[in-house]
């Protein structure tokens, strides 16, 4: 590109912009930019500004508010939906400007099923889908973040918690035909965004997600009734709800309770690739003399099967879950409600 004649904005190409941004950033700014980007899309961008011969300030001026308003339209979207964000680019920069910036987004941002719920309170929530099939009110938990999905499944009946939580964990894939006909149902109070391909939702991890956030007496009747009814189901639960890295959730007479019955070799190995605050809240609450013989044993050991460390986790996971279920120990589940 040369600088015989003026151009505009609206004549330039994607990356052509992109590499007036980086001109326009400065050297320390545009460093971080370029480190986002892959070697080719560097190298590309490189040769457009080696082809620039003079940039105008209000070029540069135009080009920072473009990407300064796809910025903001797509943090719009991300915190209340497409509709949310075009309501607000209108008062900003107008209805035709904000048409566009919506639709240049739309062509890559992915908006999930039921994005739609995430400003809606539970309770209201629950209100709408408890009188639904426990099939349809799984799909919609499944997409709710855990926080918001938790006080739905615990506000709905007994019987119909341990449906939802079945189904919740059983799910796997679902089509987009039926993820638009429950979004339909919902569709007269809430408005509804969908997107066009098969999507990944629900699983035992859903349900995990959930069942750490609910009440501890919704957990257990769910539980005990999966533990009836799909043993192995419940076991896999089990496993996922409290991983060994989670320690450090505990307070320091629940670490000392658990390490209290915990095999040393098994702890020893368990230790042996995790994060350093999780090895410091183990050793801590230990003798000077053990945690000094902790570190040896680690180190006599040299390089272990990943597969032992997991089997050794699993099995202090276990005692952190019987000393839970004996009343000896209580887990933070994390939640905003929480105590010790």
């Amino acid at each position: 590109m040369t600088a015989d004649r003026a151009i505009s904005v609206s004549e330039l190409n994607g990356k052509q912009k992109v590499a007036i941004l980086v001109i326009a950033l400065g050297q320390e700014n545009s460093v971080k930019l370029l480190r986002l980007l892959g070697e080719e899309e560097i190298e590309e961008i490189t040769l457009e500004i080696a082809n620039f011969k003079k940039i105008s300030p209000d070029m540069q001026e135009e080009i920072l508010q473009e990407f300064y308003n796809l910025a903001i339209a797509q943090e719009y979207i991300m915190s209340g939906g497409v509709d949310y964000a075009r309501t607000i680019l209108n008062d900003a920069v107008g209805s035709n400007k904000a048409d566009e910036i919506i639709g240049r987004l739309s062509s890559f941002l992915r908006v999930s099923p039921f994005d739609f719920l995430k400003h809606t309170d539970p309770k209201q929530l629950l209100t709408f889908i408890s009188n639904e099939h426990p099939q349809t009110i799984s799909l919609i938990l499944s997409y709710l973040e855990p926080s918001d999905a938790a006080p739905v499944l615990g506000g709905l009946a007994p019987e119909v918690q341990v449906d939802v939580a079945r189904r919740l964990a059983n799910m796997d894939r679902c089509s987009p035909e039926v993820i638009r006909e429950v979004e339909r149902i919902l569709e007269q109070k809430i408005s509804s965004v969908m997107t066009t391909d098969i999507q990944q939702t629900g699983g035992v991890k859903s349900l995990v997600e959930v069942l750490n956030l609910v009440d501890r007496s919704t957990e257990k009747a769910i539980m005990e009734s999966l533990e009836d009814s799909e043993p192995e189901l419940a076991d896999e639960v089990k496993r996922l709800m409290f991983v060994f890295e989670d320690i450090k959730m505990l307070d320091d007479r629940a670490i000392q309770a658990v390490l209290g019955q915990t095999d040393k070799k098994d702890l020893a190995l368990a230790l042996k690739s995790v994060a350093e605050d999780v090895r410091m809240k183990c050793m801590k609450n230990m003798s000077q003399r053990a945690a000094q013989a902790l570190t040896e044993e680690m180190e006599f050991m040299g390089p272990v099967r990943l597969k032992d460390v997991e089997d050794a986790q699993q099995r202090i996971v276990a005692v952190i879950r019987r000393l839970e279920e004996s009343g000896e120990i209580i887990i933070d589940r994390g939640g905003e409600n929480a105590m010790i």
